[in-house]
């Protein structure tokens, strides 16, 4: 890898999920390949792909990869590009330390944007059961000690908050950690 080229992470929204806009990661990984991506891996169905690029920062590449894959596949999938560095503070960051034991209980959402006071307050007002959450930067982790599949609150968490985003569980982010580190 040369000293230009850096390690990114595409997190797909609404891809594979519920059998509906379904997407192959070998599929995906060669679309990647094909726009000119080096060091191209995926992890798990969800639409997460680890990739090398000499040119462009993460704004720059998910304009470029929404358009692309919309044109490929037909529909619309938001997706957050971070760098090696945004995953390095994520896990650094992490305000739940004491439950990264338990990365189904853990989940981090990338947001395409810093969420304003305003707008954290609202979702604090519907975090009434035993979730908690905490927003750092473009970040909202939350601890949902009964899993994600049952936090009523995880649901209200778009809708109220209004800052596009895409969730994965703490096992995830860990590895796609080590996949970037590695350099894809």
């Amino acid at each position: 890898m040369s000293e230009e080229e850096k390690i990114f992470v595409a997190l797909f929204s609404g891809i594979n999920v519920g059998g509906n806009r379904i997407v192959k990661m070998a599929e995906l990984r060669s679309f990647f390949e094909k726009l000119g991506f080096g060091d191209v891996a995926t992890y798990v169905q969800s639409g997460n792909v680890v990739f090398r690029s000499a040119t462009g920062d993460a704004a720059t590449l998910t304009k470029q990869l929404e358009t692309a894959f919309e044109k490929k596949w037909g529909f619309h999938s938001r997706i957050m590009v971070r760098d090696l560095g945004w995953f390095e503070r994520l896990v650094a960051d992490n305000p739940y330390p004491e439950v990264a034991g338990e990365p189904t209980k853990l989940h981090v959402y990338a947001l395409e944007r810093e969420p304003i006071a305003d707008e954290v307050a609202r979702l604090a007002e519907k975090c009434t059961g035993p979730e908690r959450f905490e927003t750092k930067g473009d970040v909202l982790y939350l601890h949902a000690p009964e899993g994600l599949g049952k936090s009523v609150f995880a649901n209200l968490i778009p809708r109220t908050l209004k800052v596009p985003g895409t969730a994965r569980n703490w096992r995830t982010v860990l590895t796609l950690l080590e996949m970037a580190g590695r350099g894809g």
